[in-house]
């Protein structure tokens, strides 16, 4: 049996939407590579926090582990950086809040605490839990976006052609 859903929106063209008139071909363009950067972000962090709650289990099993090494690294790489990019293009108030990762990253499990590594994988098993929700949205948003760009190529083919390098600048592409 077919994928329905798919299947359905395949055989239904895209129509323009009212919530992208605002926004020129390259707004769009530009909309929706900020989404798919922050999608790579969130998904970044999905992973981390994914591995922490592994590495906090363990120490519940009494192996030992920190991620001291690691900290510097992971403190770099910052979900929501683009929050406000997306903000400015699009209001974002249908998108579910981000946990405090930069606090959630300094707590270290405690080998002799159980009570306290229980409420640390609460609080991991939350913030995961809100990042997969957010990652849910930005793909919607991804989606429909891409919808809009589908919609007005089919409306005006040429437009396509505007992703392409200009003759007089290859490196250059129009829009």
């Amino acid at each position: 049996m077919p994928n329905r859903p798919t299947a359905d929106r395949l055989s239904t063209p895209p129509e323009r939407s009212p919530q992208f008139a605002h926004l020129s071909l390259g707004g769009l363009r530009h909309y929706r590579g900020t989404l798919s950067s922050e999608e790579s972000r969130v998904s970044y962090w999905r992973r981390i926090i994914q591995a922490r709650l592994d590495l906090v289990r363990a120490t519940l099993t009494g192996t030992s582990t920190t991620v001291e090494d690691l900290r510097a690294v992971f403190a770099e790489h910052h979900v929501g950086g683009n929050r406000t990019a997306l903000l400015s293009v699009m209001p974002i108030d249908d998108m579910p809040p981000l946990p405090d990762l930069a606090s959630l990253w300094s707590r270290q499990p405690d080998e002799g605490d159980e009570a306290a590594n229980e409420r640390l994988i609460q609080d991991l098993t939350r913030a995961e839990s809100q990042l997969s929700a957010y990652r849910a949205a930005l793909h919607r948003r991804l989606a429909d976006a891409t919808g809009e760009l589908i919609a007005r190529y089919r409306e005006q083919p040429d437009l396509c052609l505007t992703v392409l390098p200009d003759r007089d600048n290859p490196t250059r592409v129009s829009l």
